[in-house]
């Protein structure tokens, strides 16, 4: 089965923890949990405590816990700047 794929990067002022291709992106939103999908409108958002899950398919690849943070999401690139 083919599966599409967009870019995601997660950063901390620390260090690069995250720079690969996945499905979807699970985001603690500011107004509540949300997920980006592979070719997603374009979006800036505010994120919350909690976990930010990275998909291929239905398989959860990897997560990480935040504290906060933003996200970009453009032209199939999520760039998540976390706490």
């Amino acid at each position: 089965m083919w599966l599409a794929l967009m870019l995601v990067e997660i950063f901390t002022p620390e260090a690069l923890l995250f720079k690969g291709e996945v499905t979807s992106v699970k985001v603690p939103g500011a107004k509540g949990p949300f997920v980006i999908l592979n070719h997603h409108a374009p979006i800036i958002s505010l994120l919350t405590a909690g976990e930010v899950k990275l998909f291929e398919g239905k398989k959860e690849l990897q997560h990480f816990t935040i504290t906060g943070g933003t996200l970009e999401c453009n032209q199939n690139k999520v760039v998540i700047l976390a706490d």
